[in-house]
């Protein structure tokens, strides 16, 4: 049986689908699982054993359509539910199953401030999309592959200071309302008292050199950071997350692959929510985030600035990191 998934964004959304690509190929018999995205996503999809072919984005989605139209699939799981797969579906003509996005729950919750979302996280919404397949839960949470050639040994790329543990600072996200100010990245490096490697792409080298210099000069400091943003690709910052002994992270990409390797996390939330069902899947993590702010949240994904002015929801954090983790059972 053929069977084509359909997820055009973002690094966490595509790690969020890996269950539904394990569970599809595991217990569909004779299945056959292909993958449509962007081609930024290809390498990611490319390192996964339960993926046999991924066809990408690069050029028209009329393209694209005639290349999926050649594989006359079986069955579609529509994981991004969009106009693109709409038309996608339409143009191939063949059955599937969409996931619910609950646009207009996350809209009272936007809008209104009033929660109605149901206590389900989004891979279990995933899920549902394949159980007309017979697809279920196997209980073993998401999965992240790096290529052999991209581990990263720790004691050849970081200083010795972090050969006896480390965490994982990963200070990017896309919008900046779902980011600390630097002051306040460099004040929770301080309360973390450990080696600190900072995580990102080239947009935050900047940030993260202002982090590292505050932790530099003739003071003695508690708290060693690692500036490594931009300078390792998404496998090795993953190699980097999944050997570290905690993972600190904004609601992004590598929270959810921190997730993948089961790490204990400690997720900061802005504008955004855990009620929208995206929090770390099915491993211990402890919520940063400032309960009963009137204005909050004020986007499902995210603004340049806050609309506000104030940015309270980053600035008013409390760091108060003796507070026990979340259950990773009981919310996944």
């Amino acid at each position: 049986m053929k069977i084509l998934i359909l997820r055009f964004s973002s690094i966490g959304d595509i790690v969020l689908t890996t269950p539904v690509v394990r569970c599809v190929k595991q217990q569909v018999p004779g299945a056959r699982v292909h993958f449509a995205t962007k081609p930024a996503y290809r390498g990611l999809l490319e390192a996964n054993p339960y993926v046999d072919r991924v066809h990408c984005l690069t050029g028209t989605l009329g393209e694209l359509v005639r290349e999926l139209q050649a594989e006359e699939f079986d069955f579609i799981i529509d994981l991004h539910h969009n106009l693109r797969t709409a038309l996608i579906k339409l143009r191939l003509g063949r059955p599937g199953a969409s996931f619910d996005k609950l646009n207009w729950q996350k809209w009272l919750l936007v809008n209104t401030k009033v929660n109605v979302l149901p206590p389900v996280h989004i891979v279990q919404r995933y899920l549902a999309a394949a159980a007309l397949l017979g697809v279920q839960d196997d209980g073993r949470g998401l999965d992240y592959f790096i290529p052999p050639a991209q581990e990263v040994e720790v004691a050849a790329v970081l200083p010795a200071a972090f050969r006896g543990g480390y965490v994982a600072f990963a200070i990017g996200a896309q919008h900046a309302t779902k980011r600390l100010p630097v002051e306040r990245i460099i004040e929770l490096c301080r309360q973390l008292r450990q080696p600190v490697v900072l995580l990102g792409g080239p947009e935050d080298e900047t940030t993260g050199h202002v982090v590292e210099l505050a932790f530099q000069g003739p003071a003695v400091q508690a708290t060693v950071v690692y500036n490594a943003c931009g300078r390792f690709s998404l496998h090795q910052s993953a190699s980097l997350v999944r050997q570290a002994q905690l993972v600190v992270s904004h609601d992004t990409g590598l929270m959810h692959i921190a997730a993948a390797f089961r790490k204990p996390i400690v997720s900061v939330w802005g504008n955004t929510v855990p009620a929208f069902g995206m929090y770390p899947f099915r491993t211990p993590f402890r919520a940063l985030e400032v309960p009963g702010l009137a204005c909050r949240p004020c986007s499902k994904i995210g603004y340049a600035k806050c609309p506000q002015g104030h940015f309270r929801c980053m600035r008013d954090i409390r760091f108060d990191l003796d507070v026990p983790p979340a259950a990773p059972g009981g919310q996944g």
